[in-house]
């Protein structure tokens, strides 16, 4: 395979993994239980999947013991992340929980190169400010007094806590096999949110397990194990700026399930996040 057609079909990947992933906006509406039972039985179903998956590939699970905290750590900042999105999406509707996380690409940016030493590229901050731009005009009439402000607030933590986690991986993906590096997260945030399953009512998943299960398989297990992998060909800068277009996908996603159709702004928010999709893909294809 050629130079091109390989970079094509990389990017190809990304972008199919972030369709995948932007279900859980629809996904994390739509389910009728509390979060932490969500995020568990999401978790324990996934880990089942991604398990069956590494043994019939024949994956090893070994790891290094000099790894071993830094894959604890970022299975509890990936728990973190999931918890507080899920519940910026309960306070909001798709557009606010899914933008408001979306400020992550721009703490990548400021942190890449701080943690993992590498160069600041003024572009990086550019496009950053781009889709922070877009995300103001996709949030329509922000008013600071109501249930939205908090949303935006746990938004924002989920970004800080999924940057971290992306920046922790990026250091170890080239060792390991990245579904057995999600499984691994997967185990940690069982076990953290296991006694939520007794603690609050947990009765919801008789009727909400085709949901839970959809949402383990497609935007866990396939989803984000594809995103881990696209590491192995991108700084997780481009990563995270490509992966910029998963509001849009989770809006139209929406709108199709939910009903939940946008404002003009939003449209306008969105072009303008594509944009700077087009121009970093474009920017790492030369």
């Amino acid at each position: 395979m050629s130079k091109s057609n390989q970079h094509l079909k990389n990017i190809l990947e990304l972008n199919f993994a972030m369709l995948l992933i932007s279900t859980s906006g629809a996904l994390g509406r739509y389910i009728d239980m509390p979060v932490p039972v969500i995020i568990c039985f999401r978790s324990i179903l996934a880990g089942i999947l991604l398990f069956i998956f590494c043994r019939w590939k024949g994956i090893s699970f070994r790891t290094g013991s000099k790894d071993r905290l830094t894959i604890i750590l970022s299975g509890v900042l990936m728990g973190l992340h999931w918890i507080t999105y899920f519940y910026a999406l309960k306070l909001s509707n798709v557009a606010i929980g899914m933008l408001s996380i979306f400020t992550y690409p721009v703490i990548t940016a400021l942190l890449e190169p701080i943690l993992l030493k590498t160069k600041f590229q003024k572009i990086h901050l550019l496009l950053a400010l781009l889709v922070l731009l877009g995300i103001y005009f996709l949030v329509p009439d922000l008013d600071f007094s109501n249930s939205y402000t908090k949303a935006v607030i746990l938004g924002i933590i989920s970004a800080l806590c999924y940057s971290l986690r992306n920046l922790i991986m990026k250091t170890k993906v080239g060792n390991y096999n990245g579904s057995v590096l999600m499984w691994y997260q997967l185990i940690v945030i069982s076990i953290l949110l296991l006694p939520f399953l007794f603690i609050m009512d947990s009765s919801g998943i008789k009727n909400q397990w085709l949901p839970t299960l959809t949402l383990a398989l497609l935007t866990t297990a396939i989803g984000h194990t594809l995103f881990l992998a696209s590491f192995k060909r991108f700084s997780i800068t481009t990563a995270s700026i490509i992966s910029s277009v998963q509001p849009v996908y989770g809006i139209i996603i929406g709108i199709i399930f939910l009903k939940e159709i946008p404002v003009f702004s939003t449209i306008i928010g969105g072009v303008l996040i594509l944009t700077s999709v087009v121009v970093e893909s474009i920017r790492t294809y030369r």
